[in-house]
């Protein structure tokens, strides 16, 4: 699994699968007339290749235990990092339905996954359109209160088996998730990585649950 997206600021990323790292870096190397270095920090680890393209990875579930810049292609404690196997906690949220589920190397264990009608922008206007507003920002707190409860009853009994908590979905419906106090717990173990998904559904929660577990890595050229 290598999903690739743009990035602000020029560049992009990939999501690399743990079992494909040591792969992915040895191709990088030949495509890239070798590797100059490899800064490795608790949070990051830098390679530079030798037309000058910088990889930067960012540690999942870190710190790593391991520091310092060598000569060459030195990843071997990101892979044996990454390999670990790791009980995960995912909410994905949206203004429009949501997705909770307890992961085990990767593959979905318990999930509770449901949906509400918010509907869309209405071209009238004046009083019909406000009418419309008021209809629409029900609907999304009707949505996002089940989301808090499946959390809450899904993930939050659940954490002391977990190794670390995923977050994907629009960014004002977990903003919202955040201010229930129930959930405090839960959002304070999240990973800074929050993962960009379509409308959660199933098929999204077992996608995330791979994407959770995999090393982003940010390409830049010189």
């Amino acid at each position: 699994m290598v999903k690739e997206r743009q990035v602000a600021g020029g560049g992009r990323a990939v999501e690399v699968a743990p079992d494909r790292l040591e792969g992915w870096y040895a191709r990088f190397a030949v495509r890239n007339d070798g590797v100059r270095s490899t800064e490795l920090a608790p949070d990051t680890v830098t390679v530079v290749a030798g037309n000058g393209v910088v990889a930067v990875a960012t540690v999942p579930f870190g710190p790593l235990n391991a520091e310092g810049t060598v000569a060459g292609l030195a990843v071997g404690p990101l892979v044996e990092h990454a390999l670990i196997p790791r009980s995960i906690a995912l909410l994905l949220a949206r203004r429009g339905g949501h997705s909770v589920g307890i992961a085990r190397g990767g593959v979905i264990v318990r999930s509770r996954t449901d949906r509400h009608l918010v509907q869309g922008r209405s071209a009238a206007g004046g009083w019909s359109q406000q009418r419309f507003a008021r209809r629409r920002e029900g609907q999304a707190r009707t949505a996002l209160r089940s989301a808090a409860e499946d959390a809450f009853e899904v993930l939050v009994p659940r954490l002391s088996e977990v190794d670390a908590v995923v977050l994907g979905g629009d960014a004002r419906a977990l903003e919202t998730l955040r201010e229930d106090r129930r959930l405090a717990p839960l959002f304070a173990r999240a990973e800074p990585r929050v993962l960009d998904i379509a409308e959660p559904r199933r098929a999204v929660l077992d996608d995330a649950a791979e994407r959770a577990i995999a090393v982003e890595i940010t390409l830049r050229e010189p």
